[in-house]
């Protein structure tokens, strides 16, 4: 009966703590570990969204050479083109998010939500019935473009309003300007892209939009690919024929289904490869159990025997044994389950440290998906180490048991297979951790161009503070001295955004004085607006010329540009004292008129988000010569500056009494959110890689345990004959040593087959040298060399008497 056999396991499992305890813990973190990724790798990649048809939907992305491809708001123009010209989509639609928007309903206090500007038709185009109300439709928005509904999520609903369905009607303020709650967005619906949890929407029209498209039934993604490129390129000539630079962009259409592509691409290669990763981790742990299963089985033969012998059907014994290690992979399942628990928890902390802009809220739920998964690797991994010690208990003969006369070649062939295989497995994972760590510390040691050690970042919300323009300039330098004397502070300014962050860049560029551009090589660098000081706290360096400085103020426009800039325009001359002048196409530069700026610096160049490009062309105004004044304050401080971010607080509390300070971290947070991915694959390959060091520890020990178990009568018969204690240590760590060689070797040849591969998932990730696979090859070799000291030591304790007769 299988009642029977499995109490009778968990008889055996209670009379060997240590050894149900090991193999807990291995199943437990190798299954969990599985779980934890899956789950990630299932809610960002796979999980559909809850809308009509979901296999039919699109995403409208861009692709320039040597680029990432883009998921950017288009002009108007282009979706217009898109919308009339089209024979592959049913139904196209547009939004716009990463919006946080202040949210005040009335006589309540304001609550930062992400905002979503939506097309009138961006509901019916997905499918979407409303919890609630009705949802917004293309005649809610005017020919002004500007609406006065919203659709609030189902989360805003119960959160602020207690689910009361007097909601209809009520009015609130997004950004201070008044909306008419129309209805309530289903419960399961937050928003089209994973992370972000949609808050509000409003729909809008006549502004650029982000293209969310169905394809018509019977028309494949490639099909219409071809099309819309060929719409695209007809767009391009009419509106940009001299600009060859841009029409080498491409349209790229992506499946839209499981939600749109950016947090797909920015964790999707690093999940991809850390499944893989927990995958070896998973099979190391079967192989570890496979080993220790085979070595408890030998303390077992005689048992075996004796049941064979009392007529038991070799049959029966393979139930029992499978029962067995299904039942240890099943009991390994649920705590794996509670480690997938908390590692999730992790896993989604790390990730959720990421660019300011993303607002990344990653919510991993239980489904049915998962649970078949989990059930799945349980049944699975039960029988893989399970299958090799039913065999073996299948091959017991009740005679040959009695005698105890030790393995067949086979068996110790096996054995020694299983253990070479764990160490091949343990050098791949040790190897990678090596590399993983290493890019890892050469991210964070990366040439950004400034300096990112003791920067405090401080935001404030000066949207609703009543203040115009100039009003604000001229708070902000009452406020930057302030800030500059509070104990502790170098150097404090003002600025849109960090280089890490980059900052706009769109349709302008730029006209410079005596340089004839080729417009098909045309040169859209980003623009920033900073204050005096800024170079200084950033650690920018000022490569020729000066700095901003407040007597420019009411004086002509100057700027400083990087070297990106000056060798585009100026190759080989000093730019100092030449003139400038920004386009915008077609319409003309929204902070002023086409009068010139003066070049009065030259900075280094920084590095952009995106650490692996190269840096890019940036050009500083002077915020306070155009009145475009920013929310961004940085302050450089002699020690951490996490310790003034109070006295922060109370000085800007105190100059600017209507605004709100809404977030403050360090540049060295920003920079190390930036490297996410890559810190993710180094945390984690750390703990697998150790994990799998200590498997390939537990696995030699049960398989040399095993042996010596199994050869117990040959040891007492060369201790009889004359062989030294030494003699047997060198016999036991010898078979250890030729396990080890051909795990190294193996090893080494798995480093070489997967370097290609995580290069493509990890990029600028070194090349594995030589001495990386032997610094491996040498931790492994120490942990199974510590490993080996039990089973030598019981070796040399045989007393041959004792092994004579037990023949």
């Amino acid at each position: 009966m299988l009642s029977n056999d499995v109490r009778y396991a968990l008889r055996l499992m209670r009379r060997n703590p240590g050894f149900t305890a090991v193999a807990l813990l291995s199943l437990a973190l190798g299954i969990g570990a599985n779980s934890a990724i899956f789950s990630l790798l299932y809610t960002i990649m796979l999980r559909q969204l809850p809308v009509a048809h979901p296999e039919r939907l699109v995403e409208v992305l861009y692709k320039d050479p040597g680029q990432p491809r883009s998921d950017g708001v288009r002009g108007w123009d282009e979706y217009e083109n898109v919308r009339d010209h089209n024979h592959v989509f049913s139904a196209l639609t547009g939004m716009t998010f990463d919006n946080l928007a202040k949210v005040r309903i009335e006589r309540s206090g304001l609550e930062t939500v992400i905002l979503e500007e939506v097309l009138g038709n961006y509901f019916q185009v997905l499918g979407l019935t409303p919890a609630f109300g009705r949802l917004t439709t293309p005649d809610d928005v005017p020919a002004s473009g500007e609406s006065d509904v919203a659709v609030v999520s189902w989360q805003y609903w119960d959160r602020w309003f207690r689910r009361d369905p007097a909601i209809l009607g009520k009015r609130i303020f997004v950004n201070g300007e008044p909306k008419i709650i129309v209805g309530v967005a289903p419960r399961e619906y937050t928003g089209p892209r994973v992370g972000n949890r949609t808050g509000v929407w409003v729909p809008y029209q006549k502004k650029p939009v982000r293209m969310l498209a169905r394809l018509k039934p019977g028309v494949t993604r490639k099909q219409a690919e071809a099309e819309i490129n060929v719409l695209y390129q007809s767009w391009l000539d009419q509106n940009f024929a001299s600009n060859r630079k841009l029409r080498q962009r491409k349209v790229e259409l992506e499946p839209a289904g499981a939600g749109l592509a950016r947090v797909r691409d920015l964790y999707g290669n690093s999940l991809m490869l850390l499944t893989g990763v927990v995958a070896f981790l998973l099979l190391l742990a079967c192989v570890n159990m496979a080993s220790m299963m085979l070595a408890r089985s030998a303390g077992r033969q005689r048992e075996m025997a004796v049941r064979v012998g009392l007529g038991a059907s070799r049959g029966r014994l393979i139930r029992q044994m499978l029962t067995e290690s299904v039942l240890l992979s099943g009991i390994g399942t649920l705590v794996g389950v509670i480690v997938a628990y908390f590692a999730t928890g992790v896993l989604v902390r790390i990730m959720a440290n990421t660019q300011a802009h993303q607002h990344v809220d990653i919510q991993v739920e239980p489904d049915l998906n998962l649970v078949l998964f989990t059930t799945g690797l349980a049944l699975f991994t039960g029988l893989l180490f399970g299958l090799a010690p039913a065999w073996y208990a299948f091959r017991s003969a009740p005679v040959s048991a009695m005698r105890h006369t030790g393995d067949t070649w086979f068996w110790r062939l096996f054995g020694r297979g299983l253990v070479t295989a764990q160490v091949a497995l343990s050098i791949f994972l040790v190897t990678g951790t090596i590399v993983f760590v290493s890019h890892l510390a050469k991210m964070r040691n990366f040439d950004l161009g400034f300096r990112s050690d003791h920067v405090l970042l401080v935001t404030i919300d000066t949207a609703g503070s009543g203040y115009k323009p100039e009003q604000l300039a001229a708070r902000y330098q009452e406020l930057l001295p302030r800030l500059r004397a509070i104990p502790g502070v170098r150097s404090a300014s003002v600025s849109g955004c960090t280089p890490l962050e980059g900052c706009g860049s769109g349709s302008r560029h730029v006209s410079a004085e005596g340089y004839v551009e080729d417009p098909g090589q045309r040169q859209r660098p980003a623009i920033s607006f900073v204050s005096p000081g800024y170079f200084e706290t950033l650690g920018i360096p000022i490569l020729a010329g000066r700095d901003f400085s407040m007597r420019d103020v009411g004086r002509p426009r100057v700027a400083i540009v990087s070297t990106a800039v000056a060798g585009h325009f100026f190759p080989g001359e000093n730019p100092i004292g030449r003139h400038i002048k920004i386009v915008y196409d077609p319409q003309p530069f929204p902070f002023g008129d086409d009068q010139p700026y003066e070049i009065v610096g030259l900075a280094g160049d920084v590095k952009p988000w995106e650490l692996h490009e190269a840096p890019y062309p940036v050009i500083y105004f002077d915020m306070f010569q155009e009145n475009h004044v920013n929310s961004r304050f940085e302050l450089r401080t002699s020690s951490d500056p996490a310790a003034i971010a109070g006295a922060v607080r109370h000085v800007i509390g105190d100059v600017l009494k209507t605004t709100e300070v809404t977030r403050v971290r360090t540049l060295s947070e920003q920079v190390d959110a930036d490297i996410v991915p890559e810190h993710l694959i180094a945390t984690l390959s750390e703990f697998f890689g150790v994990l799998g060091a200590a498997l390939a520890g537990i696995g030699i020990y049960g398989l040399l345990a095993f042996s010596v178990a199994r050869r117990t009568s040959e040891i007492g018969i060369r201790m009889a004959l004359g062989a030294t204690r030494g003699d047997v240590s060198r016999l036991v760590l010898r078979d250890a040593m030729g396990m080890l060689c051909a795990g190294f070797l193996i090893g080494g040849l798995l480093v070489l087959w997967g370097r290609p591969l995580a290069a493509t998932l990890v990029q600028g990730l070194d090349p594995v040298s030589g001495g990386t696979v032997v610094l491996a090859g040498g931790a492994i070799v120490a942990v199974a060399l510590l490993a080996s000291y039990v089973p030598a030591r019981r070796a040399v304790s045989v007393d041959p008497m004792v092994a004579l007769r037990d023949q």
